[in-house]
């Protein structure tokens, strides 16, 4: 099993640790690749949600 394959698919990585028999996700976390893609959707998903909040508090 690829941990980087699962990850990308929105896998937690607390999930693939399990699934890998890690007892520690720093284990999972060093065999783990960070994906770019994954890391511009992370951010544009909190964007969005930084965005979303601070328009609801602008009409308080």
């Amino acid at each position: 099993m690829s941990t980087t394959i699962t990850l990308s698919n929105n896998v937690p990585i607390e999930t693939v640790s399990k699934m890998m028999g890690h007892t520690k996700i720093a284990t999972t976390q060093i065999y783990a690749r960070v994906l770019l893609k994954k890391i511009s959707d992370d951010m544009g998903q909190l964007k969005k949600i930084i965005e979303n909040n601070q328009g609801s508090t602008d009409h308080d």
